[in-house]
Formats: structure tokens, C-alpha cells, sequence
């Protein structure tokens, strides 16, 4: 009732590059899943990511010829466009894989409740809602890469942490901490990193390169849940709270990794 409707330019829809573009999503993604399940070894994992890499070459090599391109690769010539999807790529790898790992920590290591488990992992999510809106509005005003690598590096840093304590039996107040550190560290990161991706392009491109950026971020959370899986069936396992913190522990220092890679590419 109070915006007035805008429309964006109207171009032919790219159905070649459509279908290269999922192809080459649904080839990686399958790969990470099957690699997660069977291995980084197995046939099916190996060549679905084969396959998915060969797509998006094909997508690219299409996309720089095509006369209405679905992504147009001149949007990767700013270098806030391409280090944002960067960032959101290996902070989505970081966070997926670690949240995936930590609400299981509560029940295998800590012996809660599903309820209990996700009740303790509140401090940690509530961040964001608290404080992203009021992290957009300072990034207007100081710019977005002392936000993005900021909270890149209090997230690598909560990661660590947690990474160092991990034992059966912590006390949750122990974790709390770290939990909070790293809510608040993705509360700045976040918007800070939509803007620097959005803001970066042509009103005209504001859709593509939101496509652009929603889908870096959701192969990032299918890497990171992967390679965290990889790291933990190689040290732990489910057997016991002992065995589940011996894989742990490594899987969250992968974890911290991706995010200083994020703080890097930031």
C-alpha cells in the first residue's frame, strides 16, 4: 500500500543457462551429500562433483556469450561482488556445519533432550536478531569490511574456543560464552556482507546478484556440513559422549578455519 511497484527490465528468460546453472549446483550438491554418506572416494560422490565442476565451467563459458545472460560475469569484475559471495560462501560453510555438529554436542556429549539442546543453543541464535538491524545501519555508516572481517574473526575465534573446551560432561555455562561471542560476530557479519553483494551492482542487477548470493550461500552450507562430517567420521564417532568429542573437536576446528578464510577474503 505504500511502495510504489517497480518492474525490472524485461529480457528474455535464459533457458540454456538455467539449466547449466542447476545442473551444475545439483552435480555439487549431490557430490557433497554422497561424499558426507559414502566418501570422498566413492564413484558416485567423485563423479558427481566432476560432473558439477564441468557444468559451471559450461555455465561460464555460456554466460559470457549469451545476449541476456541468467549471471552476467561482468558482475565478478567488482571486487565487493565477488569477495562478498566469498565471504558468504565459507561464513555459511562455518556456520551450517558448525550448527549442525553443536546441537548433536548438546545431546551425544552433554546428554540433553532434543528440547534441552535446542533451548541452549537460544544464546547463540538470538545475537543476530538482536543486533543485525543495528549492524546494517553502522555499516552505512563505516562501511562493510570492518564488519565482515570482524565478525569473521570473533566467529573463528568463538570456534576455537569451543574447539579447546569440548569434553563430555562441560558445563553449559562454559559454552554460553563462546556461543554468545560467535552470535554476535555473524550479527555484524551478515548484513554487512548482503549489502557489500547487493549494494555493489546497478539497480537493474539487484535480482541477479541476489540469485548470485543466495546460492554461494547455500553451497557453502553444503560444504561446511561435509567437510565438518568428513573431519569427525575420521576422529569420532557416535559410539559413546567420548568418541563424539573426539570428533568434534576436530570438526569445529574446521569450523573456525572457513571463518578466518571468510575474514580473509573479507
Amino acid at each position: 500500500a505504500r511502495v510504489k511497484e517497480s518492474y525490472g527490465p524485461r529480457a528474455r528468460l535464459d533457458l540454456p543457462g538455467l539449466a547449466l546453472g542447476t545442473g551444475a549446483a545439483l552435480g555439487l550438491v549431490w557430490g557433497l551429500v554422497r561424499a558426507s554418506a559414502a566418501g570422498w572416494g566413492s564413484p558416485g560422490a567423485v563423479a558427481a562433483l566432476l560432473g558439477g565442476a564441468l557444468l559451471v565451467a559450461a555455465f561460464i563459458a555460456w554466460e559470457r556469450r549469451a545476449r541476456a545472460p541468467m549471471l552476467p560475469m561482468r558482475l565478478f569484475g567488482s571486487r565487493a561482488f565477488s569477495a562478498g559471495n566469498a565471504v558468504s560462501f565459507f561464513l555459511n560453510a562455518s556456520l551450517t556445519g558448525a550448527v549442525f555438529f553443536m546441537a548433536q554436542f548438546q545431546q551425544t556429549g552433554l546428554g540433553q533432550g532434543p528440547l534441552d539442546a535446542g533451548l541452549r543453543l537460544l544464546p547463540w541464535g538470538i545475537l543476530p536478531f538482536l543486533v543485525a538491524p543495528r549492524a546494517g545501519a553502522l555499516a552505512d555508516r563505516i562501511g562493510e569490511r570492518p564488519l565482515i572481517v570482524a565478525g569473521l574473526l570473533l566467529q573463528a575465534a568463538a570456534m576455537g574456543w569451543i574447539a579447546v573446551i569440548a569434553r563430555p560432561g562441560l558445563a553449559y555455562v562454559t559454552m554460553a560464552a563462546p556461543m554468545i561471542i560467535s552470535g554476535f560476530g555473524i550479527a555484524l557479519a551478515i548484513p554487512a556482507v548482503t549489502k557489500s553483494v547487493v549494494g555493489s551492482v546497478a539497480p537493474g542487477d539487484i535480482g541477479k546478484a541476489s540469485g548470485a548470493f543466495s546460492t554461494m550461500r547455500q553451497l557453502g552450507g553444503a560444504f561446511g556440513v561435509a567437510a565438518l562430517v568428513a573431519v569427525f567420521s575420521g576422529a569420532g564417532s557416535y559410539a559413546s559422549a567420548r568418541a563424539f568429542s573426539d570428533g568434534f573437536v576436530p570438526a569445529i576446528g574446521i569450523a573456525a578455519g572457513l571463518s578466518l578464510a571468510g575474514a580473509v577474503a573479507g
